[in-house]
């Protein structure tokens, strides 16, 4: 079963044009150390987890944890350990695939940059760059 505008596993999809601004600014600790893949298609994908601490207020008091994907990451990703801080900005994808029980989903972060949390200057730089496409009207 194909699933219309789904990607397929092992494509990278990222739309020329759209009219909705997806962008994902995170801040937080790696749960476990990045695994690196080598899809079909020659794309090498790290994978890793992000925790961010509990929000004050929000009545949960408990952290939350997301996917993350990153396409040809640099190398000096490939060395960070779990407890690593990290100021990442992506996108938000949901991927569709076949398992063995049918059709799954996902709904993971596709990295686009990230640095470690202890370089002060260059995290707040990254900030700055992605509030600016924020501000960006649509094409």
């Amino acid at each position: 079963m194909t699933i219309p505008g789904a990607p397929r596993c092992g494509r990278r999809v990222f739309p020329e044009e759209d009219d909705v601004t997806n962008v994902v600014v995170l801040r937080g600790r790696l749960s476990r150390a990045p695994g690196e893949r080598l899809l079909p298609s020659g794309d090498r994908l790290m994978t890793f987890d992000l925790t961010m601490p509990a929000v004050p207020g929000d009545g949960r008091g408990r952290a939350d944890s997301v996917g993350l994907s990153w396409f040809e990451a640099p190398e000096w990703v490939g060395g960070l350990e779990a407890g690593a801080e990290l100021v990442v900005v992506g996108r938000v994808r949901r991927r569709f695939f076949h398992a063995g029980t049918g059709l799954q989903s996902r709904t993971e972060v596709v990295v686009e940059q990230a640095v470690p949390a202890r370089h002060s200057a260059r995290a707040a730089a990254l900030l700055h760059r992605a509030a600016a496409r924020c501000e960006q009207p649509p094409p």
